[in-house]
């Protein structure tokens, strides 16, 4: 018998006792009823519900066993390039830059652009400027471009000033605007490529708003390009400078970490592709120009070159020792903006780009295998599939359908093994593993939601959200990080409905699991910690409540993190004004200024750098 026969006589059957159970139930009582339905129930359960809950579990299973043999397979080529010494000198050919004055004029240096994307970075502007214009570099064959697309006035005037400041420096740094933010951050960097001075540039090097570069940065990059010609990219890897912020931002590095340590050295180290992290690396241009330059049909641009430099012949590299300094989001909200657009950009251009990759004539059969079945079918698809569907959701139901059971290796042992191999890009924080799953977990709802967006083109594919950083790990750890007082966030902006949702269905299961379970999974306390997890994600009690940048702090805040004279002598310094206050590096000049608060506002502030106990503070005074 066919398929589609059985299909059709299970639903001919099902809506067959349906009729028959209503028929002449309004003649009969309210208990003959409820005994119609409760077997009608029955009967559908047993015929349609339980083997489609029964394929579903099915299907999870076998993406549970792909999954993991995806990351054992990375594991074990983190392993063998680690094992063997495989570092990047020894694949690619690599010699250092003569540098014995690197401020004279030398012809073995090649150009190299720095571009600096911004779009209303107050917060952590003069840190990222500074760090590009330390880099060591010949002061006439490096150029640093800001291209600042801030709407807020006090922004825009702020980084003009900084880049001002630096050029009086004798730093070859300019300031380009523009009058609109067509393409966001793509649209930037298209914008900046159109300059004529980028056509006497060799190489291009990118960094965010909240990145600090090593001044040794191009030393140790751009001679791999040099020797190389079939490099077009050469990336560094991410290090987190408020990682210790709150529990947020553990669980976020560890996530990163296993990111960075094996998914893009594996890229790497096998095939020559991985994603471009949109940041702290370095591009051939004719490598950019070859490839079609940024293109803004995405919100992951930089994944898009990646890709369509791959499928012209181009080598990427990933320098796994290269660090370079960033800041993780340490609100919440910030945190799904940034997830939402990590998670719908690549499925949306999984969907976009796969028949090109398919078509290459470029590219290996294994590569394309690589960057279709590896790359974007697994981690960007099935991994947040996987999560959300049979963790969140048809793993709590199978203590409601006791006809179905799951394996303990596939409830248990492989998502053990599999947080395991994760934990080995950051083992410090191995002792968070339970709350990092429960996060995970937690957020998959959000990422699956993203997926589906990105895959099918709906809803906001397009939207576009700058991370919020507030630059407070990129001052100097000298002391402990001053605190600052949060803008209190409306009870409706911080609550998440479907994530309560979720914690109510999880909490029913783990309730009825207690109750009526028969199994001896114990899956009642993995449902009852997983609800507990969306409940906190579900009402927003996770990273930092504030949604703004904090106001101001006073002086006495410090005494938790100085001695009690930094902080007496702090509070004669402002005397009874209110202030902010922090830290700044000691090459910085200490001066005092007053600025207006805000545009047409009566309120002056007053910026003022001094020096206590061997400690350089900056102090904003109103």
């Amino acid at each position: 018998m066919s398929p589609l026969i059985s299909f059709h006589r299970i639903a001919h059957d099902t809506f067959s006792s349906f009729l028959l159970s209503l028929d002449g139930s309004f003649l009969l009582g309210s208990e003959d009823v409820v005994t119609r339905i409760s077997l009608w129930w029955e009967h559908v359960r047993a015929l349609v519900v339980v083997p489609v809950f029964k394929f579903l579990v099915a299907l999870c299973l076998i993406m549970s066993v792909m999954y993991f043999a995806e990351v054992l397979c990375m594991g074990i080529i983190v392993a063998y390039v680690k094992l063997f010494k495989r570092k990047p000198e020894k694949v690619y050919k690599w010699e250092a830059m003569e540098d014995d004055d690197v401020e004279c004029i030398s012809e073995s240096f090649p150009m190299v652009l720095v571009q600096i994307p911004m779009y209303n970075e107050k917060e952590v502007c003069e840190q990222s400027i500074a760090a590009a214009c330390k880099i060591s570099w010949p002061s006439n064959r490096i150029i640093i471009q800001v291209l600042d697309d801030s709407t807020d006035p006090a922004s825009k005037e702020l980084v003009r000033q900084e880049c001002e400041r630096w050029s009086r420096e004798g730093v070859n740094i300019t300031f380009e605007i523009r009058d609109n933010r067509n393409g966001y951050k793509a649209g930037a960097l298209r914008e900046g490529m159109k300059h004529s001075y980028v056509k006497q540039c060799d190489y291009i090097a990118i960094f965010d708003a909240d990145f600090q570069p090593d001044p040794d940065f191009l030393h140790r990059t751009v001679p791999f390009l040099i020797h190389n010609p079939k490099l077009a990219l050469v990336q560094g890897r991410w290090e987190f400078v408020n990682a210790d912020q709150c529990m947020m931002t553990r669980l976020q590095e560890m996530s990163l970490s296993y990111h960075f340590t094996v998914e893009q050295q594996v890229g790497s180290s096998t095939f020559a592709f991985f994603g471009f992290n949109g940041t702290a690396g370095v591009w051939r241009i004719s490598a950019l120009n070859e490839s079609g330059g940024w293109n803004d049909q995405t919100t992951v641009e930089d994944m898009d070159i990646a890709v369509r430099a791959t499928l012209r012949g181009w080598k990427l590299l990933y320098i796994d020792d290269l660090k370079v300094k960033s800041e993780l989001p340490c609100s919440f909200n910030a945190l799904r903006s940034q997830q939402h657009r990590w998670t719908c950009g690549p499925a949306n251009l999984f969907r976009k780009m796969a028949g090109q990759i398919i078509r290459s004539e470029n590219v290996s059969l294994w590569k394309k295998l690589y960057m279709l079945y590896s790359f974007f079918f697994m981690r960007k698809v099935v991994a947040h599939i996987l999560t959300f569907c049979f963790y969140c959701v048809i793993l709590p139901a199978t203590v409601l359908f006791p006809e179905v059971t799951v394996p303990k290796w596939a409830a248990f042992y492989l998502p053990a093994l599999i947080t395991l191999f994760i934990a080995i890009g950051k083992p410090r924080s191995i002792y968070l593993l339970a709350f990092w799953v429960l996060f995970e977990n937690a957020m998959s709802m959000l990422r699956t939601k993203a997926l589906v967006m990105g895959l099918f083109e709906t809803g906001r594919v397009q939207e576009w959200v700058v991370t919020e950083k507030l630059g407070d790990g990129l001052k100097t750890n000298l002391i402990g990080q001053v605190p600052y007082e949060q803008h209190q966030v409306r009870f409706r902006d911080r609550v998440h409905l479907l994530e309560l949702l979720l914690g109510v269905y999880l909490l029913f299961c783990g309730c009825y699991d207690i109750i009526y379970g028969k199994n001896k999974l114990y899956l009642y306390v993995y449902l009852l910690l997983q609800s507990a997890a969306f409940f906190v994600v579900g009402f927003g009690f996770v990273g930092k409540s504030g949604g703004g940048h904090g106001d101001a702090s006073s002086a006495s805040d410090l005494s938790s993190v100085t001695s009690p004279i930094v902080s007496q002598k702090l509070q004669l310094a402002s005397g009874s004004h209110r202030i902010k206050t922090g830290l700044y590096n000691s090459d910085q000049s200490p001066n005092k200024r007053w600025r207006r608060r805000g545009e047409g506002s009566d309120c002056w502030r007053r910026e003022q750098f001094l020096e206590i106990e061997g400690y350089n503070f900056f102090l904003h005074i109103w």
